[in-house]
């Protein structure tokens, strides 16, 4: 069909139903994507672009020049991609349908990476299982769930969480997929879980991170060190450490892993914790021991240096100091002492 056909003849009965037609053979091609944006630029003379939920884009087509219109395409509460199209105002009332044939084409695209992602779980749980085994190919593994918070115990939450962690490990597939990585991904113990050939873990696992976010939002992800053969229980283990470092959203490789930080958060630490404010509270100072103590903890350098940082003279650093220290009653040149503050303010 020409580019310079008018919409209003193409509304025709005749050619209106030869649209929906091209249409809907574009979104039930192998590859939907590139097939629609391909009709979409040659009917209207104009560009268009598909870009998954992540942001990455599936498939291009035309010239992207002049005014843009965009679509978000979503199924319910689910963000599955965006389409935008570059077309002259006539194409205009041509968007809405286009929009809908892209969302199922994103879909059509969605239910074969399931039956893809199918032969990968079986893949894992053979190999989650002993039954096969891993080449010398260096691998990593990540998990991830979507934040701390507690879920409903009814047959409605479960399902719901269940559906949600069937999204996420299927957009961390795509973006695998996409970035040429080829990993796997299941639902693990209440989990996604991926697994990729990998070079670097640390940038890998960032970028992974930021498609998740971009699509689902909030969520938690933690990422193994390499691996090679045997080392799949290993990797999984470090993935989970990983995980628990992390707060209510973000990323944590294991290799950057501080090993305190696990324990910083135990509820002994926070006894600890208060404990020790308690002490310094007996000062009756309004903080400031207690703030000065907690600089104290982290500053390397001469004294004159953290007591300029805190716009006071190094003399009433020295003060404040020793007043911590008979409140404590511990020296702070004893690496027991020391070692107590850091546990109980150092992640603070």
């Amino acid at each position: 069909m020409p580019a310079s056909a008018d919409l209003s003849v193409l509304l025709s009965q005749p050619a209106l139903l030869k649209l929906l037609s091209e249409l809907r053979g574009a979104a039930s091609a192998a590859q939907p994507e590139r097939e629609l944006v391909g009709l979409l630029a040659r009917l209207t003379g104009g560009g268009a672009e598909i870009r998954a939920s992540w942001g990455a884009v599936v498939a291009s087509a035309g010239e992207a020049a002049g005014s843009a219109q965009t679509f978000r395409l979503q199924q319910g509460r689910r963000h599955v991609g965006r389409l935008t199209l570059w077309v002259a105002p006539e194409w205009a009332a041509l968007g809405p349908l286009a929009a809908e044939y892209a969302l199922l084409s994103r879909l059509q695209s969605a239910a074969a990476g399931s039956a893809r992602r199918r032969v990968g779980e079986r893949t894992l749980s053979a190999l989650l299982s002993g039954e096969a085994h891993l080449g010398d190919e260096a691998f990593v593994v990540a998990l991830a769930d979507l934040g701390t918070g507690a879920t409903g115990r009814g047959a409605r939450a479960q399902a719901a969480q269940a559906y949600a962690l069937d999204v996420l490990a299927e957009v961390g597939e795509g973006y695998l997929l996409g970035s040429g990585l080829n990993g796997l991904a299941t639902v693990w113990q209440g989990r996604a879980l991926w697994w990729w050939p990998s070079e670097h873990p640390v940038q890998e696992g960032a970028s992974l991170f930021a498609a998740l976010r971009e699509s689902v939002g909030g969520v938690r992800l933690g990422v193994s060190e390499r691996h090679r053969g045997e080392g799949l229980a290993a990797a999984l283990d470090e993935a989970r450490q990983a995980l628990g470092a992390v707060g209510s959203s973000g990323v944590q490789v294991f290799q950057n892993l501080d090993p305190l930080t696990p324990l910083l958060r135990t509820e002994a630490a926070a006894q600890l914790r208060a404990q020790l404010r308690a002490r310094l509270a007996t000062l009756q100072d309004a903080g400031k021991v207690e703030t000065t103590l907690r600089l104290y903890l982290t500053h390397t350098g001469p004294l004159t240096a953290l007591a300029g940082a805190q716009h006071i003279h190094v003399n009433t650093l020295r003060y404040r100091l020793k007043r911590a220290e008979d409140a404590l009653g511990a020296s702070l040149t004893d690496p027991a002492t020391l070692a107590r503050l850091y546990l109980a303010f150092g992640v603070e």
